[in-house]
Formats: structure tokens, sequence, C-alpha cells
């Protein structure tokens, strides 16, 4: 969708607010699973919202400045949380781009919404087995991913409900 240079730097502006709000409020959820880093991923709703509407240059963009700055609002910047945050962040929206451009048919959005979750995941297991150099952590990866189903289909629904109601015109 084309917009115009000053209008998209204004949706995407409010987008990243958006999603650094999600971001931080979904820090404050205390998650009822015994998973330690499982999360509802609801800031991913705007990076998948942003890949089908603006492009993955912009999502990318989005998901960068959404876990910069939300971690500095937390309190988390430079800690393991933030590597951990930006690494699945950037990889899930990578992924979630591509899909989205070269596999629109194989793949629904709530489906590509599952791909971002996993992805996300595994970029976490990786980025835990360099910090602990120890790849045993990748024994957690089954739980990790067996929550991502539910979230991913969780954030691929909602996008599919924010987009017919909301599209920037």
């Amino acid at each position: 969708m084309k917009h115009s240079n000053s209008r998209r730097t204004v949706y995407l502006g409010l987008l990243t607010g958006l999603a650094m709000g999600l971001h931080i409020f979904e820090s404050f959820i205390p998650m009822p699973v015994p998973v330690p880093g499982a999360k509802l991923g609801l800031a991913n709703i705007i990076s998948l919202y942003v890949v089908m509407n603006f492009g993955m240059r912009d999502a990318l963009t989005v998901t960068v400045l959404r876990t910069v700055l939300g971690s500095l609002l937390s309190g988390t910047f430079l800690t393991i949380v933030f590597y951990f945050s930006f690494a699945g962040g950037i990889t899930s929206t990578i992924v979630m781009g591509l899909a989205y451009r070269m596999l629109p048919k194989q793949f629904s959005i709530v489906g590509i919404s599952v791909l971002g979750a996993l992805t996300h995941n595994v970029a976490q297991i990786l980025v835990a087995a360099f910090v602990v150099e120890a790849m045993l952590i990748a024994l957690y990866l089954p739980y990790m991913l067996f929550f991502a189903l539910p979230t991913g289909v969780f954030v691929g629904l909602a996008v599919n409900q924010l987009n017919k109601y909301y599209r920037p015109s």
C-alpha cells in the first residue's frame, strides 16, 4: 500500500508507540505457566501488522525501536532479557516478512504468526546457549515451542481482526 512520506511516518510512529506499550505491559503480566520466559507476544501483533501493511523494512524498524526503547523504559536495556527480546524480535520479523512476501498461498496470517512465534523462541534459545556457553539449554526448546503455538495463533487471529477493521488509507 502506498502512503505519503509524512502520513507513513506518523502511522509508523504511532505503531511503534503502541508496540512499546504492549512490550512494557506484557512484562508486568504474570504467566500462569511454569516456563520461564513464556510470553503472549503482544508486541508481535504490531510487527506482523506492519509487515502486512508497510513491508518488512518498516516492520524491522518498528521492532528495533520497540525492543530498544521498550527495554530502556522497563529498565532491561543491555540485560539478558533485552538480548532475548531483540534477537527473537528481529528474527521473527524477518521470517514473518519473508513468509508473507514469498509464501502467501502456503501460509495464512495465523500460520505466518506461528512461524514467527516459533522462530522467536529458537532465536532466544540460541542466544541463551551462547550466553551460558552450553547447548544443553536447547533441551528447554520443546517447552518453549509448545507455548509458542497457542500464542502464535492468538497473535495471528488478533492481526486478522486488526487488519479487517483498520487499514491505513
